[in-house]
């Protein structure tokens, strides 16, 4: 090895390009020192336990990234799917004009629908017998089928008993729980009913089930039933009146400037809440988390990069000598160190981007490699009752995905430097000294 790269050296120096940074007689010196020898075996098993550790920690962060943001993203998408993004309530006496409200929040630019709600908890029962609590929301037929979130995803049944006020629409889960379908009855039970001389009697009362809908998220799709907005009056003791108006807006994060024109469109007292304050506290825990999972998952690629320096350590004590021939031939100090430094750094830039490779086909095939785990260990991996999701959600972001190449090759980079120093600072006469 040492005689091999005694005549590369003299060849190009011959032609002149050991001077140059980067050199061609740099990099095939650099390429030499990664290519494996069997008394060098310990030292390339160590380059690839660092080459392997890069690609998982770079893998494992852009994956872990891409859930998360998948699972922001389809959370939000679905909470602000079926409902408003800002919620307005009155102050000042019951919101008997809600049609008007309504009609007048429609025409403000920036708000694409105004939905008028009747809101009551009930239990409900199948024909089992079994019971499970449940968010009744009272609306109006037209105003439903804009929801698109509900309208677009009948699993069961149709809009036509809904439109006509005879039928409730029930998620599927609910529908599963209680083991009925369209076309069944679902008992709805109401602790607000009718005052009588010995008390108040909860209402009790059956509904056709028109649809059974499924919007993918497993706490709307187990407790909200829809019901027309007049019957849901009827029953929760609400004529003439609603509780609430529910507004969407076309950009969600603008509505901020929303605000004073919905107050004076209404012309009283209105108290209103946006979809932010309302899911303030779980949307700042998912951030907390996401950053929290960045942080830990960089000691991964930290940690590989430590295995880069012992590697490069051993490396250069094993080569001292041909390090004194090659000063001896005229090289540098700052040309050795080029040369570990592109020894080091071609480790961390094949692991970084092979970790985005891996990265990018995992995210694109991770619900198919979930169903996988879950068929081979018989249990059932992110389980939507507890996640809220069907389906495990992957959003690779661009910028995140560059932020994760940019700090693993820093790391690689920056962990080649003492290694590649110390190579350079070596002593040829002390080297040679003993060989």
């Amino acid at each position: 090895m040492t005689s091999a790269v005694a005549g590369n050296a003299t060849e190009a120096a011959g032609q002149g390009s050991v001077g140059r940074p980067f050199s061609a007689f740099e990099r095939m010196v650099a390429w030499r020192y990664l290519r494996a020898r069997r008394k060098e075996a310990f030292i390339s098993v160590i380059a690839g336990f660092s080459f392997v550790g890069i690609m998982l920690g770079v893998a494992t962060l852009i994956i872990v990234m891409a859930v998360m943001n998948g699972f922001r993203t389809e959370l939000i998408s679905r909470i602000l799917g079926i409902n408003g993004h800002m919620i307005v309530q009155p102050v000042d006496g019951p919101l008997d004009n809600y049609a008007d409200l309504a009609q007048k929040f429609s025409a403000i630019p920036g708000v694409s629908m105004a939905l008028p709600l009747v809101e009551g908890q009930t239990l409900a029962s199948g024909r089992a017998g079994a019971g499970t609590g449940a968010l009744v929301r009272g609306i109006r037929p037209d105003d439903l089928t804009k929801l698109s979130e509900v309208s677009s995803n009948i699993r069961q049944g149709d809009l036509v008993g809904f439109a006509a006020g005879q039928g409730v629409l029930i998620g599927s889960r609910m529908a599963s729980e209680l083991g009925i379908g369209a076309g069944d009855t679902i008992t709805l039970v109401s602790p607000e009913g009718d005052v009588t001389p010995l008390g108040v009697n909860p209402r009790v009362k059956s509904y056709p089930v028109s649809g059974v809908f499924e919007i993918g998220m497993s706490e709307y799709d187990s407790s909200i039933i829809y019901m027309p907005l007049e019957e849901s009056q009827l029953y929760f003791n609400a004529e003439g009146i609603v509780q609430s108006i529910e507004l969407f807006v076309s950009n969600p994060d603008a509505i901020d400037e929303l605000r004073p024109k919905v107050e004076e469109a209404a012309g009283r007292q209105i108290f209103i809440t946006d979809w932010r304050q309302r899911n303030q506290t779980f949307f700042s825990a998912l951030q907390v988390e996401r950053n929290v999972m960045f942080m830990i998952l960089t000691l991964i690629v930290l940690v590989a990069a430590l295995n880069i320096i012992s590697g490069l350590i051993m490396l250069v004590k094993d080569k001292s000598s041909d390090i004194a021939i090659l000063r001896t031939m005229g090289a540098t100090s700052g040309s050795v160190m080029r040369i570990f430094f592109m020894t080091g750094a071609a480790i961390g830039t094949v692991g970084t981007f092979a970790g985005v490779l891996l990265g990018v086909i995992v995210c694109v095939n991770i619900e198919s490699i979930r169903q996988f785990f879950s068929w081979v260990s018989g249990t059932v991996l992110f389980d939507p009752q507890l996640y809220f999701l069907s389906q495990l959600p992957a959003d690779m972001n661009v910028g995140e995905t560059v932020s994760v190449v940019v700090m693993a090759l820093s790391l690689s980079f920056l962990a080649t430097i003492f290694p590649a120093w110390r190579a350079s600072r070596l002593d040829p006469v002390q080297a040679l000294r003993y060989e």
